[in-house]
């Protein structure tokens, strides 16, 4: 809802109480480690930007930003959201198409197995996996999977076409009524484009044996526009072992009408095979055992295809805006992984001659069979209550999960050799939500939102005491205020309740498939979560936009199911707390800087002898993008930081920090020929995208045993410098 002008004053200071913030136990939520700050920054922010001309006379000239993060002063309901366009996303190097992510402040996209293999997520203190609490949406269709045989909220970018995507929609916490499933730390809404100005072929080589052909373009047909694109590619990277990457993307979409009053119709096709080099011991690479870009098990890898389809219908008249939409997919994955290498039957001395041999034994499959279905509507109008103008919005979401197989098995070299467990799993998924946004005064906004969730879970277990049914629902209540004192200044506060759910095998289990006897706690099918937010949103004269936000997230439960175990695991409740800052800045009309830096302290809630440090999560992460576009060239260069972190709860055992630098250059010779150069790393920086404390095996050490061996790191090397050269044709 986009809020009326407010009365115009004299900026001012204002006075503001937090102690709403604190907690009972006498450690604020947000206030203990950061409350001085956050008064500071939230008033600090309220300085006089106008002539004191313009203040007098109650009047205050339009601020237009030409940025390439949309204008949201005055719509936006939270300082931590925000629109990335696709001006700005045609600057940024993209390393592989997950990359697209990382336009989200805060968020660190990266790679610990083979290319094919879904991203891994960090964002507000969550090592998120593949998308465990950040759901995200392509063209309004959801991408997390539910109960995926690799993990909870498995959420695969690759069908994703980086030169088709027109924006990037975010929103961090758990404030929005409309989101649901997945969308504690966030959401992110990636749109494609309805159209292409003009056909191209674009051709892509590089480094390590990259190479990449992509052809798109629009016709005219039957009163829309018909947009259509194929896209095949490899690579073989940088390790021993060629990863040997073969990729095929197709998507067609038509669209007739406009985004407001029309149809949209789309359908893609993406299939992907590759061999992993998957994480590795320090220590084999310390006493050079092995190398950086070696492999301990040179037949882990995987193969995936993805075939979808998918429409909406909207319409606006007399201010009621109504969309319907649906979509159907299906979906197969198979993944041989092994992360442990020499740990299976190495358990008792004397060890099997193989435990010391050159063949990684600890190899095991995931596997996943599914069909998806669903349908939404969503609708907004005008709302009149008590004399105060408003909007209310409501919507439904519905989705059915047909998972025919999602499997678990030991495997030797991709053979069979056990089966952990395999399942069929129906999971049916239904969301009602409504909010209703009223304005209160010219300066005052309030917003009041309800979310009811219900799932209908049913699984068929190849171990026949973890099969079973349950159903589960939870009604999660938001609520913000919003206060602008000037059309250059807007100041949040946000509450909100979310969830996320869990492997619908984990809430009917009870024993161990491994053994069929050990008993196992079940998992709570939707995990709550609570959040809480103050933030402000401001333009500094007509070139720059800062925003600032101040956070605090509680979960009641970690519980996650471990895929690599086949098991659940009961993690604790927790409590992750942070400030995060973004600015963008125009000094010239050919440049642009755009700067984000997220701090978060992340902690168990519970004591526990073992620590209270949660594993994986950031604490420092900044980011800093410069672009320059004038005439023929566009420049842009990205710095991307993430700090040190604990990986184990004692916070003995620390992630190294990572500083990369990536830079694109393009020089377009006429309309119809463009050159690029992307260099990705560029002062080769020896880095890790992933780095992970757990206990493993290798030949010639002692026999391993569980809860014995100790913790040691294992990571996954960032790429070397790489360069990336494509040629455009547009006809």
């Amino acid at each position: 809802m986009t809020k009326l002008n407010p009365t115009a004053e004299p900026a001012r200071k204002i006075v503001a109480n937090i102690d709403f913030l604190s907690s009972p136990e006498g450690a604020p939520l947000i206030v203990r480690r950061f409350g001085a700050f956050s008064v500071t920054l939230s008033l600090g922010l309220v300085v006089p930007l106008q002539p004191a001309s313009a203040q007098t006379s109650g009047e205050l000239k339009p601020v237009t930003i030409q940025s390439t993060r949309e204008d949201l002063q005055g719509s936006a309901t939270s300082a931590s959201e925000g629109v990335v366009t696709s001006k700005q996303l045609r600057t940024r190097p993209v390393l592989r198409a997950g990359d697209i992510m990382e336009a989200v402040p805060g968020l660190v996209a990266t790679q610990h197995a083979g290319e094919g293999k879904a991203n891994q997520y960090f964002m507000r203190g969550f090592n998120l996996d593949h998308g465990t609490d950040l759901a995200t949406f392509v063209d309004g269709v959801p991408i997390n999977f539910p109960t995926h045989g690799h993990g909870q909220g498995y959420t695969d970018l690759y069908f994703l076409i980086p030169e088709l995507v027109d924006s990037v929609q975010y929103r961090k916490g758990p404030y929005y009524a409309q989101e649901g499933d997945f969308a504690t730390a966030g959401s992110v809404r990636i749109r494609t484009l309805r159209k292409l100005e003009q056909p191209f072929g674009l051709l892509e080589i590089g480094r390590f044996g990259y190479r990449r052909i992509l052809a798109a373009g629009s016709v005219v047909a039957g009163g829309g526009d018909l947009l259509f694109a194929a896209e095949r590619g490899g690579d073989d990277g940088p390790w021993t072992v060629s990863q040997d990457l073969r990729k095929t993307n197709l998507t067609a979409k038509y669209s007739l009408g406009t985004p407001d009053n029309g149809l949209v119709l789309g359908a893609t096709h993406y299939e992907a095979s590759w061999i992993s080099t998957d994480q590795v011991p320090k220590r084999a690479i310390d006493n050079g055992t092995i190398g950086r870009f070696d492999t301990l098990d040179p037949t882990a890898g995987g193969r995936t295809r993805r075939t979808g389809i998918n429409g909406e219908w909207t319409r606006s008249e007399g201010g009621v805006q109504t969309a319907v939409s649906a979509y159907a997919l299906r979906y197969s994955f198979d993944l041989f992984s092994n992360f442990s290498y020499y740990t299976r039957g190495c358990d008792a001395d004397p060890l099997p001659a193989a435990c010391n041999g050159n063949v990684a034994l600890d190899q095991f499959e995931q596997v996943d069979r599914r069909n998806v279905f669903g349908l939404g509507a969503r609708q907004s109008r005008p709302l009149k209550l008590g004399g105060l103008d408003g909007q209310l919005s409501f919507g439904a979401d519905l989705r059915r999960d047909n998972v025919g197989e999602v499997g678990l098995y030991d495997t030797f070299q991709r053979a069979r050799t056990s089966t952990v467990r395999s399942d069929e799993v129906q999971l049916t998924a239904l969301g009602l939500w409504g909010q209703a946004e009223l304005q209160l005064t010219p300066q005052w906004q309030a917003i009041a939102g309800l979310r009811w969730d219900q799932r209908d879970i049913d699984v068929t277990s190849s171990v026949a005491a973890n099969s079973g049914s349950t159903r589960a629902s939870r009604a999660s209540p938001k609520a913000s205020l919003i206060y602008s004192p000037s059309d250059r200044l807007d100041l949040y506060a946000n509450w909100g309740r979310g969830f996320h759910s869990n492997d619908a095998r984990g809430t009917v289990i009870r024993v161990d498939p491994r053994d069929g006897v050990t008993p196992v706690e079940r998992a709570t099918p939707l995990a709550p979560a609570t959040g809480y937010e103050i933030g402000a949103r401001q333009k500094w004269g007509t070139t720059l936009t800062t925003t600032a936000a101040l956070w605090a997230l509680d979960l009641d439960s970690e519980l996650l199911f471990v895929g690599d175990a086949g098991t659940t695991e009961a993690s604790r409740p927790s409590r992750r707390r942070g400030i995060e800052l973004t600015a963008n800045w125009r000094p010239a009309p050919a440049w642009e800087v755009d700067a984000d830096l997220s701090l978060t302290r992340a902690r168990f809630g519970d004591s526990d002898p073992a620590g209270d440090r949660i594993p994986g999560a950031m604490e420092r992460v900044a980011t800093l993008g410069i672009t320059y576009v004038s005439g023929p060239w566009t420049v842009g260069a990205r710095v991307r930081h993430f700090g040190a972190h604990p990986l184990i709860e004692d916070n003995s055992i620390r992630g190294e920090a990572s500083t990369l630098v990536n830079t694109r250059v393009s020089y377009r010779f006429s309309r119809a020929v463009e050159l690029s150069l992307d260099v990705f790393n560029l002062f080769d920086r020896r880095a890790s995208d992933v780095q992970y404390a757990y206990a493993s095996r290798l030949p010639g050490e002692p026999a391993f045993a569980d809860g014995v061996t100790p913790a040691s790191v294992h990571l996954h090397p960032s790429m070397p410098r790489t360069v990336r050269v494509g040629v455009k044709v547009s006809f």
